[in-house]
């Protein structure tokens, strides 16, 4: 599912998935052809009712969602002064975009220099969304989202 449908059934997750993500260093997990996990750090953008990435084509992800599209992605996790610690991640499958039309939206959303033509762009599509809260004294709240029902705990 896209991230617009996931925003409009979870918006309070949303708006913290966009806070953690949006532009910032995060961790993908994807899978190489021989099945073991690759860890690639990124910058994921959010904006158009989509999570998405651009790509150098020659980078082993492309390589890699194209053959099997299953991904991880975690952002990274700091703890400012009077915040709590908050962990988020979301999984599901990536697509290549080819369409120039939503390429052209990606592309205005990031800045249009940041991108050669060449650059691959993914789609992230949302299945499961988990989003963890520490406080300072260690006690966590957890949310878990999954694309047919949110749960809470």
């Amino acid at each position: 599912m896209s991230w617009k449908e996931f925003e409009e059934q979870a918006p309070e997750m949303a708006s913290l998935g966009i806070e953690r993500l949006n532009r910032k260093v995060a961790y993908l997990a994807i899978l190489k052809k021989d099945g073991s996990p690759q860890l690639h750090p990124v910058r994921p953008f959010i904006g158009n009712g989509m999570v998405f990435m651009f790509t150098e084509p020659s980078s082993p992800k492309v390589r890699d969602l194209r053959r099997d599209g299953r991904y991880a992605l975690h952002c990274s996790v700091d703890r400012k002064e009077d915040e709590p610690l908050i962990e988020f991640l979301i999984s599901g499958t990536a697509k290549i975009i080819s369409d120039s039309v939503v390429r052209a939206e990606a592309e205005d959303i990031i800045a249009p220099s940041v991108v050669t033509n060449d650059y691959a762009l993914f789609e992230f599509q949302v299945d499961y969304v988990l989003a963890i809260e520490y406080d300072h004294d260690g006690k966590r709240i957890v949310h878990r989202w999954h694309r047919e029902k949110i749960n809470k705990k």
